[in-house]
């Protein structure tokens, strides 16, 4: 019996272990981050009413108790020297925790903002990191008696951080290959808790490293049939991750250089490797992150605000043109025969869905049920997810029986264009005697910034409203007029503003 000789293999049996300079990626985010000047004053104003809403959604997500249940330290009665607070309560928590209770509460309602692309997300979930971070260095600073972190110092990360998440989101889809949007979060939020803690390139490029190695969350919590609270909190340990692995860097951590380009080992062999495979592109090119456009401040200038209602974003259009319709048949609902949604691709891959729904975050994700309501009431709030409210009005789920989508070839060409970035929906109800309503139709949220002229007035108004869930008339005002002082809130320091937001 003969064998085969071993210097017959075809199999290396080693590997080069020659270390690599690191994934030009990272050295892009990185470079970024360390060198950019942000000089668009339309970038400064908008990070401005980007913080004042994002804190008012959090101050809104305090009324809920599956909420709330979250909030606090790992152990209970710990105490944290220059603790980083927690807006809207008493805590002060170490900012790894402080990230995860802000982050929490910020995305708990779906009604922070939202950036929509090949990848969609809310680039203000980094503001966990970057409040609870900033919180706690301009605490210690100013006990130190040296330059406390000043309010320009959070804008200023906010407008990076939106920038890494939002132009890493343009042409790659996590989606596909079934990661969540979160790990752009965690990115995003790494990169801008380094720069705050003091990082040099090498630190911050570890760190990096540290974010894109880490296994990556699922998106299954996002969609039927395991749509759940889940993704009310992602985003939430998302932003606290990263100020764990920027913090793990600056205490000298060795990086991994090719934690995405690997052989084998890397992100991209191992994650995302059929990302890209529907845009027919060359195979070598399938595996690596596509660039639309070098980082500047181009993400914050055009991110979409929820203004309106605390429902995923695709579905926005669809429920301001409910709302229009409701007076046409409020009351005609028993006479309701079919309803006719057209829609765009990306809603129909994210949040159309027929069946039982489980739980309010089932719900805030299901365009039918998100039409139903306004067409019945007038108006959607986040009461309106609750499983009381849906209990006690059987007709939501009768129009949802009722409810055609399509999708507009149209609709979803606009949705991917980049000089347009519209979320169109129409809707329609057909009557049992023939008649029929108009097709309404609106191509642009009224947090678009195409409608921003009209939206930011609203969104103080949201904001304001949200203030006054949680604070007297008295600290509501303070904090209103601060917000509105551009110059003036860019000079506060950080943890006098903080001191603003406890109870």
């Amino acid at each position: 019996m003969s064998s085969r000789s071993s210097s017959s293999r075809s199999f290396a049996t080693s590997e080069a272990n020659e270390r690599p300079d690191y994934d030009p990626e990272l050295q892009a985010i990185a470079d970024y981050v360390l060198n950019y000047q942000v000089a668009s004053d339309e970038a400064w104003e908008t990070a401005r009413y980007c913080l004042m809403d994002t804190l008012g959604c959090g101050l809104l997500a305090l009324r809920f108790p599956e909420c709330t249940k979250h909030l606090g330290p790992i152990v209970e009665g710990t105490v944290v020297p220059f603790g980083a607070r927690v807006p809207g309560t008493s805590l002060r928590l170490d900012p790894v925790k402080a990230a995860w209770d802000i982050g929490c509460i910020i995305r708990w309602l779906d009604y922070n903002d939202t950036w929509l692309a090949a990848e969609w997300g809310h680039p203000s979930d980094n503001l966990g990191g970057i409040l609870a971070v900033a919180d706690h260095l301009s605490q210690q600073r100013a006990a130190q008696g040296e330059a406390p972190l000043v309010i320009r110092d959070v804008l200023n990360a906010m407008i990076m951080a939106h920038e890494i998440q939002g132009v890493l989101a343009l042409e790659n889809s996590f989606n596909r290959v079934g990661l969540d949007h979160v790990v752009l979060v965690k990115v995003a939020s790494t990169a801008v808790a380094a720069k705050l803690m003091g990082a040099n390139r090498e630190q911050m490029l570890s760190a990096l490293s540290h974010a894109w190695v880490d296994g990556q969350s699922l998106r299954t919590y996002r969609h039927a049939p395991n749509a759940g609270s889940r993704k009310s909190w992602a985003a939430g340990d998302a932003t606290s991750r990263g100020v764990r692995l920027a913090d793990i860097a600056l205490r000298g951590e060795m990086g991994i250089p090719s934690a995405l380009s690997a052989p084998q080992w890397g992100f991209y062999d191992v994650l995302f490797s059929h990302a890209n495979k529907d845009l027919s592109l060359k195979p070598e090119a399938d595996r690596r992150l596509r660039f639309q456009r070098e980082f500047g401040s181009y993400v914050m200038e055009n991110i979409l605000f929820k203004i309106s209602f605390p429902a995923e974003f695709h579905a926005q259009t669809a429920c301001e043109a409910a709302v229009t319709l409701h007076p046409q048949v409020k009351d005609r609902l028993a006479e309701i025969d079919k309803i006719v949604l057209t829609t765009h691709d990306s809603a129909i891959r994210i949040i159309s869905k027929t069946g039982a729904l489980a739980n309010p975050a089932d719900r805030d994700h299901c365009l039918q049920y998100m039409t139903a309501v306004p067409l019945i009431f007038g108006t959607l709030t986040a009461e309106h997810y609750e499983d009381s409210f849906h209990v006690a009005h059987p007709l939501i789920d009768e129009l949802r029986s009722k409810m055609v989508v399509d999708e507009s070839s149209e609709y979803s060409a606009a949705y991917h264009d980049p000089e347009k970035r519209s979320i169109a929906n129409a809707v329609q109800v057909f009557f049992t005697d023939g008649t029929s309503t108009d097709n309404v139709a609106v191509e642009y949220p009224v947090g678009h910034r195409r409608r921003r002229e009209e939206g930011m007035p609203l969104l103080v108004d949201k904001f304001e409203r949200h203030l006054a869930t949680r604070f007297p008339a008295g600290r509501c005002d303070q904090i209103a007029q601060l917000c509105s002082e551009q110059a003036v809130l860019e000079a506060m320091p950080v943890h006098k503003f903080m001191d603003l937001w406890m109870i």
